[in-house]
Parts: structure tokens; C-alpha cells; sequence
């Protein structure tokens, strides 16, 4: 396998993560929610797990930007190599 080949394998493995976690939190979610989650002007949270569910939203979306940002990385690294070559 190149380069290329493992930094794109490592872009799905993120992706795939990243697509599975956020699945999970709003299926936990989804018995609780009053408002959809797409809804910008939702009033704030008024119970603690709004504000769990929100923290853990946030979270993943950190999580997911970390792990883009790392497959991103390897990816560069990847092309910077084959070109040296």
C-alpha cells in the first residue's frame, strides 16, 4: 500500500468514526429533544440534559475537527513525499 493509499484509508476510518459518534448522540437524543437539532434559534437550554446534550455535541464536533485536521495532516505529508520522490 503507498502513501496515498494510507492517508485516504485513515480520511474514511475518520470519517466513518466521526459519521458513527454523531449518529449515536442523536439517537441518545432523540427521546428528549423538543426542538431539531438544524434549529439556530432555538431558546436556550433550560435542563441539564440540554446542556449534557449539548456539551456532547460540541465535544464530537471537536473530536471530529481533531481527527479532519490529522487525516488532513498525514495527507499533505503524503503528497510532500511523492513529489520529493
Amino acid at each position: 500500500m503507498d502513501a496515498a493509499s494510507a492517508a485516504k484509508d485513515r480520511v474514511d476510518r475518520a470519517l466513518a468514526l466521526l459519521e458513527r459518534r454523531l449518529l449515536d448522540l442523536k439517537s441518545r437524543a432523540a427521546g428528549t429533544s423538543r426542538v431539531p437539532d438544524d434549529d439556530l434559534f432555538a431558546p436556550e437550554p433550560s435542563t441539564e440534559t440540554d446542556r449534557v446534550r449539548i456539551h456532547e455535541l460540541e465535544a464530537a464536533g471537536r473530536d471530529a475537527a481533531e481527527a479532519l485536521s490529522r487525516a488532513a495532516d498525514a495527507i499533505r505529508d503524503s503528497l510532500a513525499e511523492q513529489e520529493a520522490r
